[in-house]
């Protein structure tokens, strides 16, 4: 989540979230930890607010709880069409990811609108198997980093992948880069 910057609002709506699931779904912290793969001290962390957790691992609690990614995450009672979640920021806090809305697709669609200052890069975990993205550039080249290739993706292009792998948006040169991010599961 918001990795380099102090997270604010969105970790505890997260820890308030993420409790009401847990319980709702009538597991512990231990048995939702063994479920989405994480250790019993990191749901505990979450939960209480003190700890950072990655956009990959909330993934795997999501689907160890059976909910969308954006019901761990939205405020109360924001509806899923006008969240503006910011999820993730530099430490520069010139690169940041907005969660913007998210819609129901097989599970689900999410869209996101992202920023990276010049020479930023956000490296990302790999999805559940399942997952695709689709990305728009709005303004800049975004440099996409896959296992088995690098493309540029320049103003008015987009690229459709497999997020079921570790990858990397990079703003290699010298403006601002932005670019829409939709993630099918």
């Amino acid at each position: 989540m918001r990795s380099q910057a102090e997270a604010g609002g969105v970790l505890a709506h997260l820890a308030t979230n993420l409790r009401r699931l847990r319980l709702a779904a009538g597991l512990s912290q231990e048995e939702l930890g063994r479920k989405s793969g994480l250790s019993r001290r990191m749901v505990n962390g979450v939960e209480a607010g003190s700890t950072n957790i990655s956009l990959a691992n909330l993934d795997h609690v999501a689907a160890a709880l059976n909910v969308a990614f954006v019901d761990l995450v939205q405020p109360p009672q924001q509806p899923h069409d006008s969240l503006r979640v910011l999820m993730w920021q530099s430490a520069s806090q010139a690169s940041q990811a907005v969660l913007l809305g998210a819609a129901p697709a097989s599970r689900q669609v999410e869209l996101w609108s992202w920023t990276l200052a010049p020479g930023e890069r956000y490296d990302a975990q790999a999805d559940p198997a399942g997952f695709s993205e689709m990305l728009y550039v709005l303004e800049g080249t975004l440099q996409l980093v896959l296992a088995a290739e690098t493309r540029q993706l320049a103003t008015g292009e987009f690229f459709v992948f497999s997020s079921a792998q570790a990858y990397a948006y990079v703003n290699a040169g010298e403006s601002t880069l932005r670019f829409t991010r939709n993630v099918v599961s």
